[in-house]
């Protein structure tokens, strides 16, 4: 068997009973289950939501995406081995710890395999929320052409590159084209201030401001349980990325969640402490596969100039990455997954095989 097939690169063909369009994002797909489906897996699995509400079954793929385009390898590899089974097993870590610390649900009701959640519908709050322990990245690269203000944040100067900053930071940013609010361009991922949020909150989908007080303190205090977890394996926890959403429990009530995924390579930057006191930087994140794409093409502008994207998806759509280069990140995916979950992260050989046989076998939603 090849490498090749052990990779699950096409997510969204899989025969789940469903009546909507499948929905494919970058790494995972969405299929929404029938209201008869949904209905009866939380009847039969007990699970803490009103009975209305809308199930998805939410399957990770192995792809690799870096700078908005999708990356593939020679020899018919497209994805990177290893690598949906670590981001999963990561968040799911990640979202059981804040549970334990009594912080908040996420959107996951049952995880059936490595690769799969089975979701609840929730209405997304509106914001990329992102924390910043340290100045890197391309909050960097604006600090140093001489900006200051971040997300109506004053920064000091004097800061160096990579160092940690005065202050855990928030600096979000719109999830989506938000329109017809003031002062927040009509474009994805726009940073925004505290005052946009406050000033518009409803068109951001929070339901009060004090609503905007408990997002912010579950997005302080899941960043410090994580960078505290990561800590203890001698790991910094650089940034990241949370997002919220609303959903209800079988009471009735409705509550603030998190969802998406949390503290993964993906979605963060972690760094090896001991070589970071050393004055080193070790990405055992994305961050590594992104720098080795930026110094692999001759002019990383394409990768970087946002109004390149034409010629960057030519690139990525062109171009097969050695398999070195793929199996690079694919180490760093499981050493840092198996780290933190104490659990070795196994490589399945047929993972779409896998995935049908249980949701067919064990929850009846494969016809």
């Amino acid at each position: 068997m090849s490498l090749a097939d052990k990779v699950l690169a096409v997510n969204n063909d899989l025969p789940i009973r469903t009546d909507a369009p499948v929905h494919s994002g970058k790494v995972r797909s969405v299929y929404w289950l029938t209201e008869a489906d949904s209905k009866r897996l939380i009847k039969e699995k007990g699970y803490n939501v009103a009975e209305d509400t809308a199930l998805a079954i939410m399957v990770i793929s192995d792809r690799i995406s870096a700078f908005d385009c999708i990356w593939k390898g020679e020899g018919g590899l497209k994805g990177v081995p290893g690598k949906g089974a670590a981001l999963n097993a990561i968040s799911n870590h990640w979202f059981k710890l804040f549970k334990e610390k009594g912080l908040a649900d996420s959107h996951i009701l049952d995880i059936p395999h490595p690769f799969v959640w089975i979701v609840q519908k929730a209405k997304p709050v509106m914001i990329e929320a992102i924390c910043r322990q340290y100045i890197t990245g391309s909050m960097w690269r604006s600090y140093s052409k001489g900006e200051r203000d971040f997300c109506g944040i004053e920064l000091p100067e004097g800061l160096q590159k990579d160092s940690k900053l005065p202050k855990l930071l928030q600096t979000p940013s719109t999830k989506g084209i938000l329109k017809g609010i003031p002062d927040v361009p009509e474009a994805d991922d726009v940073n925004i201030t505290r005052k946009n949020i406050v000033d518009n909150f409803e068109a951001f989908n929070f339901k009060s401001t004090d609503d905007i007080a408990l997002y912010e303190k579950l997005l302080t205090e899941g960043f410090n349980v994580i960078s505290d977890a990561l800590a203890e394996i001698d790991q910094v926890f650089v940034d990241t990325k949370f997002e919220f959403g609303y959903v209800k429990d079988k009471a009735g009530n409705e509550k603030l969640i998190y969802m998406d995924e949390v503290g993964t390579p993906d979605s963060s930057r972690i760094w090896d402490a001991s070589e970071y006191q050393k004055g080193n930087i070790v990405e055992n994140s994305k961050e590594g596969f992104r720098q080795f794409l930026l110094n692999h093409f001759p002019d990383p502008d394409v990768l970087l100039n946002k109004e390149r994207m034409v010629e960057r998806e030519a690139l990525a759509k062109n171009n097969e990455l050695p398999e070195s280069a793929l199996m690079a990140i694919s180490d760093t995916y499981t050493a840092i997954a198996e780290k933190i979950t104490k659990s070795k992260i196994v490589i399945s050989d047929n993972p779409k095989q896998e995935v049908i046989d249980i949701l067919r076998d064990e929850y009846q939603l494969v016809d």
